[in-house]
């Protein structure tokens, strides 16, 4: 391994000399600067990044915790953190729950471990008020931004979210203008804040013309393709007579496009379908899902944002994004309307 005094060995300086250089202090000259960097970067030199933790006190490091790669939805939002972080100066240890609370909990153990300067975490969502290793974090001050909706346990710390009742109200909208009336609404998992505010915005809506809610038109679906296709074939043998479908998720409602076309089901000359997220999937489904396009690369980046204000000492504020409706080839006025 190179060391410090190695480069300046070669370079014939002062250890010092070397370590000014590479923490780019300025009472060094531009050219002496440049030609240490340069051999520093021949001889293959790598900065010991504990060792630099240490003595700085900062470990230029995040933890970043999804619940899965696999899950659309964050591709752009990592992406969009990770560039931002790389900015700044930090590096990522990302990690994944796959929404199991022991999981989650072993990986803020780790981070905390690693002396992570901050974490950013979508929540395992729970019906419990209380998380041990929320507390743990608030316990030891570690600066903490959430990715989505904030549940009890971990209302203490700041947010990034989309404005999740409003764009679900507006997909909703945009189906009643269409002259939609018996629109079916496939809710996500219960325990989701983001799932609550969906189904409340699809309430909302109704409300606004005048409408009730049908509890025969609601279906309990989840959040993937398979739960997708349950629902739309429990809806189908409970004959709800529904002429749109508005879903949790693209991934829901592509699972419920799926049996629907399968069933002989034309979308969307006799079932308009709606989705939420625009993910890649929803624009090349067999007919292209109108949807609602969360920003997620913004999200991104207002999160990193609201980090380096917790690491200013100072308190971000909770934001919650706005997603407009992006209209495809799955919607259209209900048949003889």
């Amino acid at each position: 391994m190179i060391r410090l005094k190695d480069i300046a060995a070669r370079a014939g300086v002062s250890i010092m000399t070397v370590s000014k250089v590479l923490r780019d202090e300025p009472d060094i000259s531009a050219a002496t600067k440049a030609r240490i960097r340069a051999m520093a970067e021949e001889m293959g030199y790598v900065p010991h990044t504990h060792a630099r933790s240490l003595r700085y006190r900062s470990s230029r490091l995040f933890g970043l915790l999804i619940s899965t790669a696999t899950n659309p939805v964050y591709a752009r939002m990592v992406v969009a953190i990770e560039e931002s972080c790389q900015l700044h100066g930090y590096d990522l240890l990302i990690g994944h729950s796959l929404n199991e609370p022991a999981r989650e909990e072993a990986f803020i153990k780790r981070c905390l471990a690693r002396r992570v300067d901050g974490l950013f975490i979508t929540p395992v969502y729970r019906l419990n008020p209380a998380a041990t290793a929320y507390e743990s974090l608030l316990r030891h001050r570690i600066p903490t931004v959430i990715l989505g909706h904030r549940a009890l346990f971990c209302e203490k710390f700041p947010s990034v979210e989309t404005d999740d009742l409003a764009a679900s109200a507006s997909a909703t909208r945009y189906l009643l203008e269409l002259g939609h009336r018996r629109i079916a609404f496939l809710t996500g998992p219960r325990v989701s804040p983001a799932a609550q505010e969906r189904y409340e915005g699809y309430r909302r809506a109704l409300k606004e013309f005048k409408l009730d809610v049908d509890e025969g038109l609601v279906f309990h679906a989840g959040s993937t393709i398979e739960e997708g296709r349950k629902a739309a074939l429990q809806m189908l043998n409970e004959h709800c007579d529904a002429t749109a479908v508005q879903a949790h998720n693209d991934l829901v409602a592509i699972g419920a496009g799926e049996i629907l076309l399968d069933q002989g089901i034309r979308i969307p000359e006799q079932m308009s379908l709606v989705g939420f997220g625009n993910v890649l999937l929803a624009e090349h489904f067999r007919v292209p899902l109108t949807t609602v396009r969360q920003p997620k690369y913004r999200l991104g980046v207002a999160a990193v944002e609201s980090m380096l204000q917790l690491l200013r000492g100072e308190t971000p504020p909770q934001k919650r994004l706005p997603a407009e409706i992006i209209r495809r080839r799955s919607t259209a006025p209900p048949a003889g309307g």
